[in-house]
């Protein structure tokens, strides 16, 4: 194998990008221990923004995006490896500056992978990837707090989207009463299949009065968006209620008095996937592939081929997504 198909970023010398299906050379990877043969990768909105040649991800092209990938190690210049191991490979650089798995091959520091968890074939380990795992760090800060299903409801926002379908879906298994937060009208039975409890409009919870303080609602919730809506929740948190935050598409801005914080308790536990320590990422994998898996876990994703990416790629930058898109390479075996 001398070549490997990808999806390849290229910026021309007026500074326009475009995409294209296309092959390269495995001479063309990059430095690293380890590589390794994908079989899945998954499209988060990172992704798409990559494609755009957005600064805050990717700065070298051309790129080849990709911030999921599992699969199969086929060479290792350390011990750390062995051909034929099954690795998973998200955070990091992977698909930022450093080729991502939208190539059917990838090359990395041998320190990036961890092992597939038993019980977990590689295409619900990337059902889950990157989304899954931010969404596990929010239900682990939820019960690290001490916050239990009988505290009352849980609200996440987002829903439809990659973090918040699976934020829902684990909650639900765990036992919350989860509300879930969509200005999608159209989505609400994909919710209820998840095991939402509620389901509210987005407005419930962008609340402009300015007032410190609200009615007291959640005892904790998984936020996507950021912005007013962030704000929103904290000031409407119960007492001792914690809010994790892992998004901020509706703004980097967060307008709150220290009310929430002083005068009920209230915590906020920002959320990041790309540097979570080795021993937390493991731990959360091995939950994933058991006792958080959803039922409704093949539900969420919908599997495209490389040469369907592009348009799924306009549909996340457009906020058209719904749950998951995974991208297999070739025929994949599991």
């Amino acid at each position: 194998m001398s070549t490997f198909a990808c999806l390849l970023v290229n910026k021309s010398a007026e500074g326009a990008f475009s995409i294209e299906v296309t092959s390269r050379s495995i001479a063309d990877l990059p430095p690293g221990d380890v590589t390794v043969r994908v079989q899945y990768s998954s499209l988060n909105y990172k992704d798409g923004l990559s494609t755009r040649g957005h600064p805050g991800v990717t700065r070298k092209f051309p790129h080849v995006p990709g911030i999921d990938a599992v699969g199969e190690v086929v060479e290792c210049r350390t011990n750390r490896w062995q051909p034929g191991d099954r690795v998973i490979v998200t955070g990091h650089d992977l698909g930022m500056n450093t080729w991502g798995g939208f190539g059917e091959l990838i090359r990395v520091p041998d320190s990036w992978p961890i092992r597939l968890p038993t019980g977990l074939s590689m295409r619900d380990a990337m059902i889950y990837g990157t989304a899954g795992l931010t969404a596990a760090q929010c239900v682990h800060a939820i019960r690290e707090h001490g916050v239990q299903p009988s505290a009352g409801d849980v609200v996440v926002t987002g829903a439809t989207g990659g973090v918040g379908s699976l934020a829902t879906a684990m909650l639900a298994k765990l036992g919350y009463s989860v509300v879930a937060v969509t200005g999608k009208s159209t989505e609400h039975d994909f919710l209820c299949t998840l095991g939402a409890a509620r389901i509210v409009e987005r407005g419930e919870v962008n609340d402009t009065s300015g007032k410190p303080l609200l009615g007291e609602r959640w005892s904790a919730a998984v936020d996507t968006v950021g912005g007013n809506t962030l704000a929103t929740i904290v000031r409407s948190a119960r007492r001792g209620g914690v809010v994790t935050a892992c998004g901020m598409v509706g703004g980097v801005d967060l307008p709150l008095t220290v009310y929430p914080f002083i005068l009920r308790n209230v915590s906020l536990a920002g959320i990041d996937s790309v540097e979570c320590p080795d021993v937390l990422r493991e731990q959360l994998w091995s939950k994933l592939a058991d006792e958080w898996r959803p039922a409704a876990l093949a539900s969420i994703a919908t599997e495209v081929s490389l040469t369907e990416l592009p348009a799924q790629i306009e549909r996340i930058l457009n906020g058209a997504q719904r749950g998951r898109v995974i991208v297999r390479h070739g025929t994949p075996r599991e």
